[in-house]
């Protein structure tokens, strides 16, 4: 049997190696997108990247969420704990001396804000986690198109509970609070405030696109798990961030 024969190529390779999956891929690295978003991105007709989108979910190195926004949308994201894993093991099962490490360290003074409608929940989360990973080496801050008029009991409760981190004294602010701060990333939570920002010609860097954990329930207590899952799909996107903040490369702008 000839080696090519007994091979085995690692799922990964097999998946990321078409180029328009690797385009995909590539896309959804900087931030969620749409379909029609990622089929202008990569100049292919949407049905082949529907097609392509399909076998990166089935490989679970994509998710697909319907938009908070507007329910006729979908955004797509990577699943950066998977293709971690997954490029980990490619890369062992050729040398193991190979496996990739995120240790590196982000630069000091990097600033991003991140922005959602209300400036109660998500953004706020955010960016507590980002100031606490950063350990002082990051400027974080967050706002609201539409702040709310305080911080939600739940938002205060996670961070307490899950991170040790007391946001009681925190406060939702406006856009304007922060317009006349410089910003190296900007990062949009919610599909409304993305749209909100394209509409006002607010220059953003990557969107992340994340339900309202309010909207899940009536009683704050019945929404306190979508606002822990919530809480622990920003602290899983941060620690990815945190790579991307140590290299001296900035990010495409994207506004679309």
């Amino acid at each position: 049997m000839a080696a090519t024969e007994r091979a085995v190529v690692p799922p990964l390779m097999q998946m990321a190696s078409h180029p328009v999956r690797w385009a995909l891929l590539t896309e959804l690295a900087v931030s969620d997108r749409r379909v029609r978003e990622l089929a202008a991105a990569v100049d292919e007709p949407q049905n082949l990247v529907s097609y392509h989108l399909r076998l990166l979910r089935s490989a679970a190195l994509i998710e697909a969420r319907r938009s908070a926004f507007d329910g006729r949308d979908t955004y797509y994201r990577l699943n950066l704990t998977r293709c971690a894993g997954a490029f980990a093991e490619a890369a062992a099962a050729l040398h193991p001396s190979l496996a990739p490490s995120l240790t590196a360290k982000p630069a000091a003074g990097r600033s991003v804000l991140f922005l959602c409608s209300g400036n109660s929940a998500r953004s706020p989360m955010a960016e507590a986690l980002l100031q606490m990973k950063g350990r002082g080496r990051i400027r974080a801050a967050s706002a609201g198109s539409h702040p709310k008029a305080q911080m939600h009991p739940n938002a205060v409760r996670i961070m307490r509970d899950m991170y040790g981190i007391d946001l009681r004294g925190s406060r939702p602010q406006p856009l304007t609070a922060v317009a006349r701060r410089r910003f190296d990333y900007v990062i949009t939570l919610c599909d409304k405030v993305r749209e909100y920002a394209h509409d006002h010609g607010l220059p953003t860097t990557m969107h992340w696109s994340l339900p309202d954990p309010s909207a899940a329930a009536d009683r704050d207590r019945d929404s306190y798990p979508e606002f822990r899952r919530v809480a622990s799909e920003l602290d899983s996107r941060i620690e990815f961030l945190l790579p991307v903040l140590a290299l001296h490369t900035w990010p495409r702008e994207q506004l679309s």
